[in-house]
């Protein structure tokens, strides 16, 4: 049995930019909502689809920006992408996936807890987005982040190999670093290299010595690195926080609730007629 955990946030923001746009009658944008069915629709197709949630973010904003100002907004976002999120949750819940639309927390709080609860019970949960947030989850083979534009499987090895720091420390790495996706601004001086380096070694910013005569390990400039570390310790601190994952957040299904029995009928027909894709009832199994 494979769980999938799929984005819908992101899944939504590629069709929204990767699918045509198309309008209804009065002139409502239903192109990403389109361009999601048919993605919805090829993964359920898949004979190891079984199990499946989806998670959107039913408003942008979160508890992270109670913490921190400069975290990610829905602001700027097109108002023709942000009317479809809406019709994406409809559009899900109408193939018969359970849906988790988040609003104080994020989606990928949401897959982080379902990815800790269903690994027990499960052969493998795949994360499926390319998020490196979400590389955090992984856990050896049991939970494996899977970016499916690209069919990469990232496990354990994999994300060690990808981010030269295995998935416990991928917090401290994106504090450093930063998130531009999400408004992290990182430690300056700090790159994706000198991190992986210094916390392959340490493991967590606690960990580091504020000392660069201290350090075991050979790391281009650590005296600048330890300045820019020891002068900005509360901000590491705060970036890391925003960076990891709850894996807590109250989920009301059970495993067995996940499985994929099929689309529902009136559900997706209605849904159609609405953004006029009404062919698109005929490309999926039925429960």
């Amino acid at each position: 049995m494979q769980v999938h955990l799929i984005d819908g946030t992101f899944e939504l923001f590629r069709c929204y930019f990767g699918s045509p746009k198309a309008q209804t009658a009065d002139g409502t944008e239903v192109g990403a909502v389109r361009g999601l069915l048919r993605t919805l629709g090829s993964q359920l197709a898949r004979d190891e689809t079984t199990h499946v949630a989806v998670a959107f973010d039913r408003v942008i904003e979160s508890f992270r920006n109670d913490l921190f100002d400069g975290y990610k907004t829905g602001a700027g976002i097109e108002p023709a992408l942000l009317g479809q999120f809406p019709l994406a949750e409809q559009a899900a819940r109408s193939l018969g996936v359970v849906v988790w639309p988040m609003v104080r927390f994020e989606a990928d709080d949401a897959l982080a807890t379902g990815a800790a609860r269903y690994a027990e019970g499960s052969d493998r949960v795949l994360l499926c987005s390319p998020d490196k947030d979400l590389a955090q989850c992984v856990r050896g083979s049991s939970v494996v982040l899977w970016d499916r534009l690209r069919d990469r499987t990232y496990d354990e090895a994999g994300v060690i190999e990808k981010f030269g720091v295995p998935p416990a420390s991928i917090p401290d790495w994106l504090a450093l670093v930063g998130d531009s996706a999400d408004g992290i601004p990182g430690i300056p001086r700090w790159g994706a290299k000198s991190a992986a380096a210094v916390l392959a070694r340490y493991g967590t910013i606690g960990a580091i010595p504020l000392d660069a005569e201290a350090w075991d390990i050979k790391v281009r400039g650590a005296a600048s690195l330890v300045r820019e570390l020891e002068g900005r310790l509360g901000e590491a601190d705060l970036y890391r926080t925003l960076a990891t994952l709850r894996t807590d957040i109250p989920l009301e299904q059970d495993l067995e609730d996940l499985e994929w029995r099929g689309a529902l009928r009136e559900p997706l027909a209605d849904l159609c007629a609405r953004i006029e894709f009404d062919r698109f009832t005929d490309r999926v199994a039925y429960a």
